[in-house]
């Protein structure tokens, strides 16, 4: 008999870990989102919009509440005129770095193999 395990997260239901992990920070842009926020301490939205320019400002809030629904970052509001938000990485977020960085000198490591099978 096959023991079938279920995750409850953040009022989401996930079969196992890989899709728990998938989803939080799975997407086209979330990592790229985690990337920049952890090479540096604080960006706010435009500097990230600018980091990214194929993403739309839509994308762009929608991506971020999802990895603030999932504790992955945080957003501070700042009571100034003109409104003020900062982004930055949770200590879960920062966790992921090292992750994020192996995944970086994966795809560095792919593009120079693959542009070398390329050239023969």
């Amino acid at each position: 008999m096959e023991v079938i395990i279920v995750i409850e997260l953040c009022g989401k239901s996930y079969n196992c870990e890989k899709e728990l992990t998938l989803s939080v920070i799975g997407g086209k842009w979330k990592m790229l989102i985690l990337w920049h926020l952890g090479k540096e301490e604080k960006k706010r939205f435009n500097e990230l919009r600018s980091l990214m320019p194929g993403i739309s400002p839509r994308m762009l809030v929608s991506q971020l509440r999802e990895l603030e629904d999932n504790f992955i970052v945080h957003r501070e509001v700042y009571a100034v005129v003109p409104p003020k938000v900062e982004y930055s990485l949770t200590d879960q977020g920062k966790s992921l770095m090292p992750i994020l960085e192996a995944m970086y000198s994966w795809g560095k490591d792919y593009m120079e193999t693959a542009n070398t099978v390329k050239t023969r």
